[in-house]
């Protein structure tokens, strides 16, 4: 491994508003600081580093931007920040409704009238908020063999996928499912409503009034960018260029550098752009059409930290890694970005601010178990779940004397306050009911309806029944089914082949496609297929006779 590259600098503006003192460091403070990044050399990417305390500012950097040039990474660096950008793409919206120009209660085929209207208000706020139904664009594109990253998407693209998609996951406002999607199509109604381009509107209206020079949009990826980093990603033989081509923005394709973010952020304690009550609402936490809060609010998440509140966002964008975060009552910011993904930006931004921090977090809390759990409770409980709603399989598994849960490949222990009721240290509970039933409410708010379903194991009749070739107009693709002497095989274009795991009664499982369900008739033929995956819930493909 090569030697350190560690870098300091001060920030460099004009505004002395935006432009607080460098922080004073102490030499214990400053060597942890450089510790928690020490993997990051003159042989490897890494990251840049930004932090805000009260009225005073510190910014370094480690590793290389440029491996194949030798460059530094510095606190100059520009990097892209993934979905970061959400926030920006929604103060951008709200400048507008504040200028009288839209509502974020307008509906979006107001200003998109190329989507399908599907019998039901989808609102701009509904976008916002991640609570539109509407499919990610990636997961669709992903299907039809061109996935994010293959080509050169642009917003004209995701508007036309959109528009294609006949169906939405849910309801608009009854759910909350991350959608990419959203976020292009509020770029899009910037820029129809302002009459102007996003990157000239964002830098009109925040980026030049908060002194932000550094950062700009990535609506050309092939645009020449002053100082800025190459991503990369770890391969066995090492680091291999990973950099994002595309022309999709909104939703991400933010450049900017960590002293930039800090400016930003800056703006929610001393108003800039908007004033008190505009910053408030763009960190209001939305609600379900049923009156329920979620955490998410205007492209920011409103969460805790050991005990203290936090508002930010994390993102990640082919090699680049980052994550921007604020604890409003401390008066902290810290900003990391990052050039590979071999960093983990949100941990390293929480590592950070746990140096600036001391004295005003506590522990984190774990929960403790209220209920001992007897052995005939933990075998009625444990077994395998089926989502109601979207199909995709849970486990509940016996942990010593206690339960541990997996959702999406995510496992948790399950901590007893009762015989049916349970929580787990991230906030998440889960309550059972006598017939299989159960109840999840997820940490940010959802309520998932779970039953009991026995495991599966296909004849080689129930295989056979599945053979054959499947399409779909909203994707523009097609997957064919085969067996195999290792199984059911799906396979895409151009040349992928996916074998399926049963997990339940006509339902399969890909680590690359998602959950397959295949659907029949009244006379129990298979007619289609759904691919059900976090963002993109029953995508149908009619089977091709």
């Amino acid at each position: 491994m090569g030697s350190r590259v560690t870098t300091g600098v001060v920030l460099s503006c004009t505004l002395a508003v935006l432009c607080p003192p460098v922080l004073a460091q102490t030499p214990r403070t400053t060597d942890a600081l450089d510790g928690l990044f020490s993997a990051w050399t003159r042989a490897t990417p890494g990251c840049a580093v930004g932090v805000a305390s009260g009225d005073s500012t510190v910014l370094r950097a480690y590793g290389m931007a440029d491996l194949e040039r030798n460059v530094p990474i510095t606190p100059e660096t520009v990097f892209e920040a993934g979905s970061v950008a959400k926030q920006f793409t929604a103060f951008a919206v709200l400048l507008l409704a504040r200028d009288g120009k839209l509502s974020l209660d307008d509906s979006v085929r107001k200003y998109l009238p190329e989507l399908p209207d599907y019998g039901q208000p989808l609102t701009i706020r509904h976008m916002l908020n991640h609570t539109s139904g509407l499919r990610d664009w990636g997961n669709v594109v992903a299907l039809s063999g061109w996935p994010r990253g293959s080509r050169a998407y642009t917003q004209a693209h995701v508007l036309e996928i959109a528009a294609r998609q006949r169906s939405l996951n849910f309801p608009p406002g009854s759910r909350w499912s991350y959608s990419n999607t959203g976020y292009n199509l509020a770029a899009i109604i910037v820029e129809r409503v302002s009459g102007t381009s996003f990157d000239a509107f964002a830098q009109k209206r925040i980026f030049e009034p908060l002194g932000m020079t550094r950062t700009s949009w990535r609506s050309d990826y092939t645009r020449l960018v002053k100082d800025r980093a190459v991503a990369y990603s770890r391969h066995a033989d090492g680091f291999h260029i990973a950099m994002p081509f595309e022309n999709a923005i909104g939703n991400g394709g933010l450049l900017t550098t960590v002293g930039d973010l800090l400016k930003w952020n800056g703006n929610f304690s001393t108003a800039i752009v908007g004033d008190a009550s505009f910053v408030a609402e763009a960190q209001q936490p939305g609600r379900f059409a049923d009156g329920r809060p979620h955490t998410y609010a205007m492209g920011l998440v409103v969460g805790t930290y050991k005990g203290v509140q936090t508002i930010g966002h994390d993102g990640a964008t082919g090699g680049y890694t980052a994550d921007l975060i604020r604890f409003p009552s401390q008066r902290v910011s810290v900003a990391v970005l990052c050039n590979t993904t071999a960093a983990v930006a949100p941990q390293h931004a929480r590592e950070v601010a746990d140096l600036y921090l001391t004295g005003t977090v506590t522990s984190e809390a774990v929960p403790t178990p209220t209920h001992v759990l007897k052995q005939t409770e933990i075998e009625s409980l444990a077994g395998l779940y089926r989502n109601v709603l979207t199909g995709m399989p849970a486990t509940v598994s016996a942990e010593g004397g206690s339960l541990r849960g997996d959702v999406r490949g995510f496992g948790f222990p399950l901590i007893s306050l009762s015989a049916t009721r349970f929580t787990t240290r991230f906030g998440l509970s889960w309550e059972f009911g006598t017939s299989g039933d159960s109840r999840m409410i997820d940490s940010i708010g959802s309520v998932e309806h779970y039953q009991k379903v026995a495991p599966w194991k296909p004849t080689a009749y129930d295989l056979r029944e599945v053979v054959g070739k499947y399409l779909s107009d909203e994707v523009e693709a097609s997957l064919q089914v085969d067996v195999d002497a290792t199984g059911v095989l799906v396979m895409t274009r151009p040349d992928a082949r996916f074998v399926l795991t049963p997990v339940y009664a006509d339902a399969f499982n890909s680590r690359e496609l998602g959950l397959i369900i295949f659907r029949r008739d009244s006379s129990s033929r298979v007619t289609a297929l759904s691919v059900c995956q976090d963002r993109l819930w029953d995508m149908r493909f009619r089977r091709d006779r």
